[in-house]
Parts: structure tokens; C-alpha cells; sequence
């Protein structure tokens, strides 16, 4: 069977390790590639992203050569969901290429700007009070200045890139259906703002709330992943 790959992309801060617990739920014809960001990782001596662009463009260079050969889909959680889309536009655009399907999580979509807070610009321990709140870290790793010393910088980094990043409106929506998981109880995203993301494409806009915050991706692995085989499979049913 034809193999498709699955590439995914991390919150503020996240690393690809975030999407390796996926393996053992994904069916077999899906190939996990979670892509680690510049300044992480296996790549945590790189310096970080000026832009959302340069994110991009770094993303777009490393998986290039893998999008001639197969079918690909992409998944993308908060700040991933901006970087997919941006990203789904410059495969467009350079390779003629689109997914055939796309995940867009906890994220109202990229023409909708909403800085209550600048949290890139607030002093530290600021910062990290308002990132303990959002939650997705156990309580513990606050409690360790040497983590937070290695954390707080990258993540400071990703909220300023996306905090900074402008919305150009495209001229065409693109041509495939798109899902969209929420968490029902992360208050930053709105049943209005999940509407929204409908505006970016032709065909169906599926809309499906986990219970959870911000951060239910972390703990509902195999039902976020039962959808994402359901509907990356879907077309080969057509």
C-alpha cells in the first residue's frame, strides 16, 4: 500500500518528540515525520527564527526533497497550525503541490490577530507566571531553575515570532477538506473564531472539540489520532 507522510508541527516551545507517542496508533500505510524547529532538539545549538518566514522557509527547505515522491499531510498545533499554513501556501506556490488533508489545533486561524498580552516582551519571571497558567507543563518543571533556563528562551522566542507575524490575505483557498481540533475548554479560542477557518479553503471544514485546555493534545493521543487516520485515509475510499 501506498505510503502517506504525516508531517507535524509543535506549539511554542514544543519539540517533535511531542508527536512520537503517536507511532503505535497511526495506521500503518501513515508515516509519522515530526519536524524539529531550529533551536530545539537535535537542533538546540541553531540559532532561533527571526520571523515566521524564516520558519518557513528552514521547514520548507528540510522536507523538500520528500515531497516529490508521495502523498503528505500535514498537522500542526497552535503555533504549528500558523506554520502549516503559511507552509501549505509556499509548497503551493514552489512545487505545485497541495496535502490532501490538513489538521489545524488550538488556534483561531492566521487572519485573526489577538494580543491581549505581548508575552515575548514581559520580564521573566512575568513570562513565566503566565505560561503556568496556560498550562501543558507539570508543576515540577517550574520548580527547576536549570530547566527553566533552557526553556523559557525558545519559548519566549516561538510567542515572538508569532506574536509579530502579519497575516497577508492569499488570493486562492485552497482546494481540500481541513480538520480542526479544539480543546472545549481553552478560552482563547472562541466557536466563532473555530467557524473561521472555513475561510480557507473550497471544500469541507470539519470542527472537533476535545475535552481539555490548550493542551488536550497531550493527553488524548489515540483519539486525536483515530481522526487523523480516519480522515487522512478518507480519499483512498473515493
Amino acid at each position: 500500500m501506498k505510503r502517506i507522510r504525516l508531517f507535524c508541527l509543535p506549539y511554542a516551545g514544543g519539540s517533535a518528540m511531542l508527536y512520537t507517542r503517536w507511532k503505535k496508533f497511526l495506521h500503518d500505510s501513515i508515516e509519522l515525520y515530526p519536524v524539529e524547529l531550529a533551536g530545539r532538539g537535535s537542533r538546540s545549538k541553531e540559532p532561533f527564527y527571526n520571523s515566521v518566514n524564516d520558519a518557513v522557509d528552514d521547514i520548507y527547505n528540510s522536507i523538500e526533497e520528500t515531497l516529490d515522491d508521495t502523498e503528505f499531510a500535514f498537522f500542526g498545533h497552535s503555533m504549528g497550525s500558523v506554520l502549516v499554513y503559511e507552509l501549505m501556501y509556499k509548497i503551493k506556490e514552489l512545487k505545485n503541490r497541495i496535502p490532501i488533508h490538513a489538521f489545524f489545533s488550538g488556534r483561531y486561524p492566521p487572519h485573526i490577530k489577538r494580543l491581549d498580552k505581548i508575552f515575548h516582551k514581559m520580564p521573566k519571571e512575568e513570562f513565566i507566571d503566565e505560561i503556568y497558567k496556560i498550562g501543558g507543563m507539570q508543576k515540577e518543571f517550574f520548580e527547576h531553575k536549570e530547566l527553566l533556563d533552557i526553556f523559557v528562551p525558545i519559548i519566549k522566542a516561538d510567542y515572538k515570532i508569532i506574536e509579530e507575524y502579519n497575516h497577508v490575505p492569499k488570493l486562492e483557498k485552497f482546494n481540500i477538506d481541513i480538520t480542526v481540533f479544539n480543546g472545549a475548554q481553552d478560552k482563547d479560542v472562541t466557536p466563532d473564531d473555530l467557524k473561521e477557518w472555513h475561510s480557507i479553503t473550497n471544500k469541507a471544514c470539519d470542527v472537533i472539540e476535545f475535552e481539555g485546555g490548550h493542551f488536550f493534545i497531550l493527553s488524548k493521543h489515540e483519539e486525536i489520532v483515530e481522526v487523523v487516520n480516519r480522515k487522512t485515509l478518507y480519499f483512498r475510499e473515493l
